[in-house]
């Protein structure tokens, strides 16, 4: 199982959103981390078969990508639309017909999605009655209805409070031993766990990857903390991470490529620093 990018370019008029990226993916899930604007969307609407790249080529298993690539592929977008009246039973059933499945298969398949998803007492109840976080995992599984080889989900957890998100990463992790799963977020804490491999998109580029602990390497000895608030104006790229109260003290945590002040103490970094790091000033 094989999933290939291989120089994609993709432009919106004068601006080039992606330029020359090629990459490889198989079995697991692929954190997509980028800002708002830097392109993640269409790259996943390039991968799903929903738009075409000016240049490069998409293979599957080693085949261009065709017509009937969509069959391999579900897809959860960002702003997924639901219908309120339906129930989750019947919602299912709609997209089943709408992607050609066959409906004995998805009679079967239906009540196994919503158990996996954790739905599977509410679905004949009608979806305006859901939650956010159960829409999302409704979402999950309308995106399965097809037995897909590529699970496609962007930014599906903004919105969700940390219990839902939780629940949403650990169906990804049971779904990535036999899919390749790629998950677009510009929320770090949703691919820091799970992930198998994060890819950094920024100005149109992959500009890192690889596992958590190799991309915090790339950062060490630019996080600190300091108890006073930096001169933003007088250190070139410096950014603030967060700021706390200890003890009536203020504490700033930063990233920077040289010391901020003689009283800043290195300390280890998190993916959120490294995020904080690579978008600076976005």
């Amino acid at each position: 199982m094989l999933l290939q990018l291989d120089n994609i370019t993709k432009s919106y008029g004068k601006k080039i959103v992606l330029n020359q990226i090629s990459y490889q993916f198989t079995p697991g899930l692929y954190g997509l981390l980028g800002a708002n604007g830097t392109g993640k969307t269409t790259l996943l609407n390039l991968m799903s078969h929903f738009t075409f790249a000016d240049s490069g080529n998409i293979y599957w298993n080693g085949q261009e990508q065709s017509e009937e690539f969509y069959r391999h592929i579900g897809f959860l977008p960002q702003h997924f639309r639901y219908y309120d009246q339906f129930t989750g039973i019947a919602f299912l059933n709609y997209i089943a017909t709408l992607k050609g499945v066959d409906k004995k298969k998805a009679k079967q398949e239906i009540p196994r999605l919503l158990e996996l998803v954790g739905l599977g007492d509410v679905g004949k109840k009608k979806i305006s009655s859901y939650s956010g976080g159960m829409k999302q995992r409704l979402g999950i599984a309308q995106a399965l209805i097809n037995d897909p080889e590529i699970l496609i989900l962007d930014e599906p957890t903004v919105g969700l409070d940390p219990k839902e998100r939780v629940k949403f990463r650990h169906i990804l992790s049971q779904l990535s031993t036999n899919k390749i799963i790629i998950l677009s977020t510009h929320i770090v804490s949703d691919v820091e766990a799970v992930a198998k491999e994060i890819i950094v998109l920024k100005n149109g580029k992959f500009i890192e990857h690889g596992n958590t602990a190799k991309l915090l390497k790339t950062i060490e000895g630019k996080v600190w903390e300091i108890t006073t608030e930096p001169d933003l104006s007088q250190i070139p790229n410096i950014a603030i991470v967060n700021e706390k109260v200890i003890s009536d003290s203020r504490v700033f945590r930063v990233v920077s490529d040289i010391c901020p002040s003689d009283s800043a103490q290195l300390v280890v970094p998190t993916l959120e620093d490294f995020y904080i790091y690579h978008f600076r000033g976005e």
